[in-house]
């Protein structure tokens, strides 16, 4: 089971923050550093001291740290243009020498948009849906050769599809419990499918379908990663594991319900109980940036458990 730290800074983070805790994740032998891709705060948190871009912050990272994948959960479609992101991307991945990942969602946040004066169109899947085409036919495409597409909400003409990602396949994340067309998305496009915040049994009713899909579109099941994002606070006691949930506004019940939550053994043990469904990667959602201990103790004691 690989163990990645994912952030939400729009809650509350400058780059500096975000430089400690991806350096923190490297040097504590976590496999990846992620974060989300919003521009608006979320509950009742101030945001302060501003949103930072993902894309940037990504780039800034990659040049930072040396072993760490990097990657999102998710950009939003609606955020950027699909030839532009493709450049963004492959870019950031020369950076990095090659350890980009790009998850890319339909976005959904009405608010956010208002608030930064961004789009918020009515059809946002169909809009997914020719994004993954764009960005993957561009990295595709051969040397010397052009790229174009047109479809109902872009159409590229005699692209060069330049610069070209260091790896020879960026991985892909698609995600989200959509029941039909996420998981025919996810069959023709995604390297991995990420299930966000959802109980073992959702999961493993998600996971089933995606593997279906893929089987119907000619892949084998197994040719995908399957995952799961779940928020996380671990304590060496309940006082301690309580602390924590006070910190970022939760209770310990709805944690342990939802998330990943209490002893090293309680979470090791939930842990177990996602990878009987199929799922081999985890997505720690680490909400209290400033407490590097709590990342020392999952490493410690949660992650050597499951090496």
């Amino acid at each position: 089971m690989d163990l990645r730290i994912f952030t939400e800074p729009q809650q509350g983070a400058t780059y500096d923050t975000l430089l400690t805790v991806a350096k923190a994740t490297e040097d504590l032998g976590f496999d990846a550093f992620f974060r989300s891709d919003h521009f608006l705060h979320m509950g009742d948190v101030d945001g302060l001291p501003g949103p930072t871009d993902a894309w940037i912050t990504l780039a800034g990272l990659a040049r930072e740290t040396k072993r760490i994948r990097l990657g999102t959960l998710m950009t939003a479609a609606t955020f950027r243009l699909p030839g532009v992101l493709a450049v963004q991307v492959a870019q950031v991945d020369q950076m990095s020498g090659g350890r980009v990942e790009l998850g890319l969602g339909a976005g959904w946040f009405a608010e956010e948009h208002k608030a930064y004066g961004i789009p918020f169109p009515k059809e946002k899947f169909g809009r997914l849906e020719e994004q993954l085409a764009i960005v993957t036919g561009m990295w595709a495409t051969e040397v010397g050769k052009t790229f174009d597409f047109r479809g109902t909400y872009y159409e590229l003409t005699g692209s060069p599809a330049l610069p070209k990602p260091a790896q020879a396949k960026i991985p892909v994340l698609v995600g989200g419990l959509g029941a039909t067309r996420t998981p025919r998305l996810a069959a023709q496009y995604a390297d991995e499918f990420n299930i966000p915040f959802a109980s073992v049994e959702d999961s493993e009713r998600q996971f089933g379908r995606v593997r279906a899909a893929a089987e119907a579109a000619g892949r084998r099941a197994d040719e995908l990663t399957y995952s799961n994002a779940l928020v996380v606070c671990v304590g060496r006691d309940d006082r301690e594991v309580a602390r924590r949930a006070a910190k970022i506004g939760r209770e310990v019940d709805e944690l342990k319900a939802n998330g990943l939550a209490g002893s090293p053994a309680e979470v090791v043990d939930k842990i177990g109980r996602y990878a009987g469904t199929g799922s081999s990667r985890i997505y720690l959602q680490i909400l209290d940036l400033s407490d590097l201990d709590h990342l020392e103790l999952i490493s410690t004691q949660v992650q050597s458990q499951l090496s």
